[in-house]
């Protein structure tokens, strides 16, 4: 009359007492019961708990609540085992029952992280004694150094690293401990089915949520996209917790890694911090209108653009090389000197410039050598090879000034040429930049021409065919 999760342990108890009593005299009782008896006994009593088993999970909405109940049963499977009974039914319900309990622990998850995450102001966390540091940082191995910091330490991450990292930890215990009942031994594929499903279906979506709807400024930003470095690092140490507990070798783990199950929220987080930084470059490039197209002698210095610019990046990199990892640091200036170099260039193709002279060129030829300079000097942060890759960022407009600026720009034309020194750039970018040189006789070629030329290559059409082409020069048209 009491509800189950009250009484269960009372009913198997009494029922494993009866049982164990049971035993007893048919083993000393000089047949006043057979074996028969006992075992047709035991199996309509295995039948009724099957079935009160089967009534009461099915009515269960809490995880927990199956858990407890599982761990008495497995009490029980194990206790009258050792006594000859067989519990094999017994478990088979508890087998039955494991996508229900890990789908109830899945939606209690769920909720903990949500509220973890909302309650985060996305700021670094401060750890002001050994033991918060132990707690939050070496309990799940996401520490970048061996040699314990100096405190108070000021964390490269926010408060939902920690917490979500607790709640995957016990989400992960509680999945082993609902599964390792009866002496099971094999059931490691199991947890990491569903440790896979927490980290893909709840914790990455909340992430990713939280990114599009939550994040407004570039350091709220910076700290999401540090976090998603440091679960990178968690989610290897929930795979080895889960293996220990599930007394799988490390090696088996190692062999299958997967590729890290939080990418959709990672690569969200970068996404996010770089449309906001080229929000805010975007704010200094307006000054790029103020460079003066049609200057008659070589600048002697950068425009004034590229200086704000600087300013704004080596700004931000004292902050960003604090929190960011070198590889996400990487990632997140060459997108933003990708859109420096893509913005001067499509500067050059808007209405914004009518004409320009190869003087005002040459000018922007020293701003993209600063930036290039910028580039090589973050050396320090990154390695040297990173850091060539960062100055690559910069090959559109450095591609479209060295044609400019060059000798021989008829060169542009030669495809092997082209593939070699010029393969960043769009030939009708380049065709209508051309025409707007100051001197028609220093313009690099027509976009009908180029257009005409390209059209000619793509159809494989004969040198003989286009030398028979006519221009008309009264009309205007090629």
């Amino acid at each position: 009359m009491t509800p189950f999760l009250e009484s269960h342990q009372t009913f198997f108890a009494q029922i494993a007492g009866f049982f164990i009593v049971e035993d007893r005299v048919l083993r000393t009782g000089g047949g006043l019961i057979t074996k028969m008896e006992v075992e047709n006994l035991w199996d309509t009593a295995v039948s009724k708990m099957c079935s009160v088993l089967e009534d009461q999970f099915s009515r269960m909405r809490t995880a927990n609540h199956l858990l407890l109940i599982k761990d008495y049963v497995s009490l029980l499977g194990v206790t009258l085992r050792r006594y000859g009974y067989s519990v094999d039914a017994l478990l088979d319900v508890l087998n039955k029952h494991r996508d229900k309990y890990h789908e109830l622990l899945l939606s209690d998850c769920r909720k903990q992280i949500a509220e973890a995450v909302a309650a985060d102001k996305f700021e670094q966390m401060w750890m002001n004694k050994e033991y918060e540091y132990s707690m939050n940082v070496l309990s799940f191995q996401i520490q970048t150094s061996d040699i314990v910091p100096a405190f108070p330490y000021i964390a490269p991450f926010s408060s939902t690293v920690p917490d979500c990292c607790r709640i995957v930890r016990s989400f992960i215990e509680d999945s082993v401990s609902f599964m390792s009942h009866g002496g099971q031994l094999d059931f490691y594929d199991v947890v990491k089915k569903y440790l896979d499903r927490l980290l893909t279906e709840v914790l990455d979506d909340t992430l990713l949520k939280l990114i599009s709807s939550s994040i407004s400024g570039v350091n709220q930003a910076m700290v999401v996209a540090a976090n998603m470095a440091v679960l990178e690092r968690a989610c290897d140490f929930f795979f080895r917790h889960a293996a220990k507990l599930s007394g799988i070798p490390l090696r088996m783990v190692e062999r299958s890694r997967r590729q890290f199950p939080l990418t959709k929220a990672r690569d969200a987080a970068e996404e996010m911090l770089c449309s906001l930084l080229k929000k805010k470059v975007d704010g200094f490039m307006t000054l790029i209108e103020n460079v003066n197209w049609m200057v008659d002698e070589p600048p002697q210095s950068e425009n004034e653009y590229v200086n704000e610019v600087i300013i704004f990046l080596e700004t931000l990199l004292s902050t960003a090389q604090q929190i960011l990892p070198g590889q996400v640091l990487k990632r997140v200036l060459q997108d933003v000197l990708s859109h420096i170099s893509e913005t001067i260039v499509n500067f050059l193709v808007g209405e914004s410039v009518k004409r320009f002279s190869l003087n005002a060129v040459m000018g922007i030829d020293l701003d993209i050598k600063l930036l290039e300079s910028f580039a090589e000097n973050q050396a320090s942060l990154v390695s040297e090879e990173e850091a060539n890759q960062l100055k690559k960022a910069l090959v559109e407009a450095r591609q479209l000034v060295n044609l400019l600026l060059s000798n021989n720009p008829e060169n542009f034309l030669n495809p092997v040429i082209r593939e070699r020194s010029y393969n960043a750039l769009d030939y009708r970018k380049v065709g209508i930049i051309s025409e707007k040189l100051k001197d028609p006789s220093e313009r690099l070629m027509s976009t009908n021409t180029l257009c005409l030329l390209y059209l000619l290559q793509d159809s494989q059409v004969s040198l003989e065919e286009i030398s028979r082409i006519d221009v008309d020069a009264d009309d205007g048209s090629e």
